[in-house]
């Protein structure tokens, strides 16, 4: 499909008043690619987790605006996510995830960058980082897959969803320590999202059962976590039932240059649940290296 560029401005701009998770749609290494781009200064990519329906401004949207006032963030829909292109052949690896990442960098012209990644996406940026250490200069980790663990209930859950808005509701009150933000309007809108066309198909074919597999799959070997050089921020909520707090204890362990934070009363959101205390404490680490 060839789009031109008046032609790809005029569908940006009328999507993104339609609906907010849709950016810019590039051109990365052959796939379409929707994402966020804002700020000025040095580049942190934003990748989100792997719930059903997740978009970028989805997992991000409450600190993206905050972290922009002092850095250029880059907040892409994955490939297979999101107003992302879906690969024709259905097939997803972190081989493919990964390297859809460096294609970014690449398009953008970004030599180096921080990190930021979200459970799937901790896992993702973890490999980034141990295969391209020079493309990244200080890495966050937040509620994180890539390390060894045994599947959770939570996480069974969320990677089996199958469509319907009690099943959304019952994931909410999975993710979210505070009851108060699983409202009926947030499981309508999110149910929504699953089931926007080729949605819930590249999802399914993301994680089938059985599905320990996905988390080794995932997991990044020992002795290479242990090499990595990059000064590394891990984030964890107490009360995570997705990704058990014992992972970002294994990474504060593996990774020499680590310091961990763990919030208390705090589910897999924390991005949402503490959302200006995590865009604080991620903006410090991050500037630290300025």
């Amino acid at each position: 499909m060839t789009i031109s560029s008046s032609e790809s401005s005029r569908y940006q701009t009328s999507a993104a008043q339609a609906n907010p998770e849709i950016g810019h749609r590039i051109d990365v290494g052959g796939v379409l690619t929707n994402l966020h781009d804002l700020g000025e200064g040095q580049p942190v990519l934003l990748i989100h987790g792997s719930g059903p329906g997740v978009s970028a401004w989805a997992n991000w949207r409450l600190v993206i605006p905050q972290l922009a006032l002092q850095r250029r963030v880059i907040a892409p829909d994955m490939l297979g996510f999101g107003f992302t292109q879906r690969p024709a052949d259905n097939h997803y690896s972190v081989d493919r995830w990964v390297q859809h990442a460096v294609d970014l960098l690449d398009t953008l012209d970004i030599a180096q960058a921080d990190l930021v990644g979200n459970s799937f996406g901790g896992a993702l940026s973890l490999a980034l980082a141990i295969r391209h250490p020079e493309r990244v200069r200080r890495l966050v980790l937040m509620g994180s897959a890539g390390v060894p663990f045994t599947l959770t209930p939570g996480l069974d859950a969320v990677w089996g969803y199958q469509p319907s808005i009690a099943r959304m509701k019952s994931l909410m009150d999975t993710f979210a320590f505070n009851r108060d933000l699983v409202t009926d309007e947030l499981a309508q809108l999110r149910y929504q999202a699953s089931i926007q066309p080729g949605f819930q198909e590249s999802f399914a074919a993301m994680f089938p059962a059985p599905r320990q597999r996905w988390v080794d799959a995932l997991a990044s070997r020992e002795e290479d976590v242990r090499a990595l050089p990059h000064e590394t921020l891990v984030i964890h909520g107490r009360e995570d039932q997705v990704i058990p707090l014992q992972t970002s204890l294994t990474l504060s362990d593996w990774i020499p240059n680590a310091q961990l934070h763990v919030y208390g009363r705090c589910g897999h959101w924390t991005q949402i649940e503490h959302a200006g205390r995590f865009a604080r404490l991620v903006s410090d680490f991050l500037t630290e290296a300025q």
